[in-house]
């Protein structure tokens, strides 16, 4: 099989149309994607080049939740991480700025000033995926989720938009102790109440329903990197389009079952 070239990959990313000078968060499948020439340290070099021009910032998940029975749940310099091997390299790479969330943390790339702005105080955040934290700047500063080869169960966006609308029976009312090891050495414990919900263990493979009405929404641009089918994901059209769906959900929670979500939620009268 050929491999994908730094031409292929950046003519696939144009298709895309993504807007200049925004946040882009982004879920991957690296077997999905194919081979690329360099491998995934020459990917992440064309998507850092691609995404941080004119001001942009390039974000890899390195979420460490599966450190959360550990006395040290993130260690900042360790490349430890349950994400695999396109966040590992990500951590690895001296460019990025990695933030403090003590569980669904990232790397950011992009100017120094404004990647240690988007991850200011990540450590404090309140929940993992708060509107306070990188999860809820990502809406603020109209970004976009870009997902390769993965579905919207990998979304973690999704699970902020829940947070924004205050949607019920989402997260836990117990804080949860976890122990961050900062780059310095120093250790700070701090508390975050965690995803939970009573209708399955994890509500994220759920967010899969929501596509359809994404689509109906306009809010994915359908593309390809490599081999991987990829969509554009808006951050703004997402949440505005989740929150269309509880407005005339008539108080029954669409994740509540695997069943389709109604039409008549999301195509409306607008």
């Amino acid at each position: 099989m050929d491999k994908f070239s730094k031409a292929d990959i950046i003519c696939q990313l144009d298709a895309l149309h993504t807007p200049k000078g925004v946040p882009v968060l982004f879920h991957s499948s690296l077997r999905a994607i194919g081979p690329v020439e360099g491998g995934a340290e020459a990917l992440l070099d064309i998507l850092v080049e691609y995404f941080t021009r004119d001001g942009g910032l390039f974000c890899v998940p390195t979420h460490t939740w599966h450190n959360l029975d550990k006395d040290i749940t993130l260690d900042v310099d360790s490349d430890d991480n349950c994400l695999g091997a396109f966040s590992t390299v990500a951590i690895r790479d001296p460019r990025g700025v990695r933030s403090e969330n003590p569980c669904h943390s990232m790397v950011v790339f992009g100017e120094q000033d404004k990647a240690q702005t988007f991850v200011k105080d990540e450590i404090y955040v309140p929940t993992p995926t708060a509107p306070s934290s990188c999860y809820g700047k990502l809406f603020d500063m109209d970004g976009y989720v870009l997902l390769a080869g993965v579905a919207h169960n990998k979304n973690t966006f999704l699970h902020t938009v829940d947070e924004i609308l205050n949607i019920p029976n989402r997260m836990g009312d117990k804080p949860v102790t976890m122990t961050v090891r900062k780059k310095d050495g120093q250790i700070i414990k701090t508390k975050l109440c965690l995803f939970d919900t009573d209708y399955t263990e994890d509500i994220s493979y759920r967010f899969t329903k929501y596509e359809t009405a994404f689509r109906y929404h306009r809010c994915i641009t359908d593309g390809f990197l490599g081999n991987a089918p990829t969509q554009l994901c808006s951050a703004r059209k997402m949440k505005e389009t989740i929150e269309l769906i509880y407005q005339n959900c008539g108080g029954i929670d669409p994740l509540a079952d695997e069943e389709a979500i109604p039409q008549k939620w999301y195509c409306v009268n607008e």
